[in-house]
């Protein structure tokens, strides 16, 4: 049976399409790639992205450069992103917040994280961590409920931004233990963490490159963990759980995504890269175990499902809290 014309030049363009995007992808990399992070440099998502690019140019023999674009909950990297040319040379290095928390916080999101998003892998699981300035007479997290308690909403607390991971989890730390806490939400978490050491703030709740070198000079005190287990960084710090505030485990997780309708031959090879050359690999595993971070990798399949996943848990988290932003 004979195809009529215009059906067959149809056929014929969209085969020659196939070919070329076959062939593009085929060649892929050959020029520079851009990673955005929606944070300031010197947050935990920036420094584990600055690894992965690392990573990614030494692997693709393309230069990789981290493009930061804070602002907003890290919404105006991420929506750029989606915008972006969907051919592999703009990527986003996103988190917890960013890819799970945001969908349930924000009443008016510019874009979903699976529905404009092609799902790469995770990169890494970051454990958050609860500190005070020195100045603050609570020298285990038990003292600081305490003093909470008994000066309901006298205390106040930092975060890098209203309705990120820090700002979410402390208000579900708030639910659980039935305390009263200020929120003061900055534009990132480094001006948080030095309004902390200044003791413009007295608490906080952040990842371990935020906080744990400040612990180390004394400039900070962190009381506990969110975690299921101590920290190899911070052995001496216990789990919220030894701590006695009962088991309280919320991690954070940084990972990278490409913009919806990228090539699945692209996507494959970027999580090529980082199932051969990152999740055992030794100077990656020193490097994030020195941020208090631990090597996360997943198939596409497997990330995609994770992300819906922890949609629908920070969906309740986000109920629970009562935290929204418009």
């Amino acid at each position: 049976m004979k195809l009529p014309f215009r059906a067959a030049r149809a056929a014929l363009a969209a085969l020659g399409l196939t070919v070329l995007a076959h062939a593009a992808s085929a060649a892929y990399p050959d020029k520079p790639i851009r990673i955005v992070v929606g944070f300031p440099p010197g947050q935990a998502t920036d420094m584990i992205a600055r690894i992965a690019a690392k990573k990614l140019q030494d692997t693709l023999g393309q230069p990789v450069v981290v493009d930061n674009k804070p602002g907003a909950a890290g919404i105006i990297g991420s929506e750029m992103v989606a915008k972006s040319p969907p051919d592999g040379y703009t990527l986003l290095v996103g988190s917890s917040g960013t890819m799970a928390i945001n969908p349930s916080l924000y009443s008016k999101l510019p874009y979903h994280p699976l529905k404009d998003f092609e799902p790469i892998t995770n990169l890494s699981v970051v454990p958050l961590f609860l500190a005070v300035n020195p100045t603050v007479p609570a020298q285990s997290a038990l003292d600081l409920v305490k003093l909470a308690k008994a000066a309901p909403g006298k205390i106040n607390y930092g975060s890098g931004g209203s309705g990120v991971t820090s700002h979410l989890t402390m208000e579900l730390l708030k639910h659980q233990l039935g305390i009263d806490l200020t929120h003061v939400p900055y534009k990132g978490s480094p001006a948080a963490v030095t309004d902390l050491i200044g003791g413009q703030i007295s608490a906080m709740i952040d990842t371990g490159p935020a906080l744990l070198p400040h612990m180390r000079t004394g400039k900070l005190r962190v009381l506990a963990v969110a975690s299921e287990k101590r920290n190899a960084a911070a052995p001496n710090v216990p789990t919220m759980e030894e701590a006695g505030l009962g088991r309280f485990v919320a991690p954070a997780w940084v990972a990278i995504a490409a913009p919806k309708g990228t090539p699945k031959e692209i996507v494959d090879t970027l999580n090529k890269v980082f199932a051969t050359n990152w999740r055992d690999a030794p100077d990656v595993k020193e490097q994030l175990n020195g941020l208090g971070a631990e090597t996360s990798w997943m198939t596409p399949d497997e990330f995609t499902k994770f992300i819906q996943a922890e949609i629908d848990k920070w969906a309740v988290a986000v109920k629970l809290s009562g935290a929204r932003v418009d």
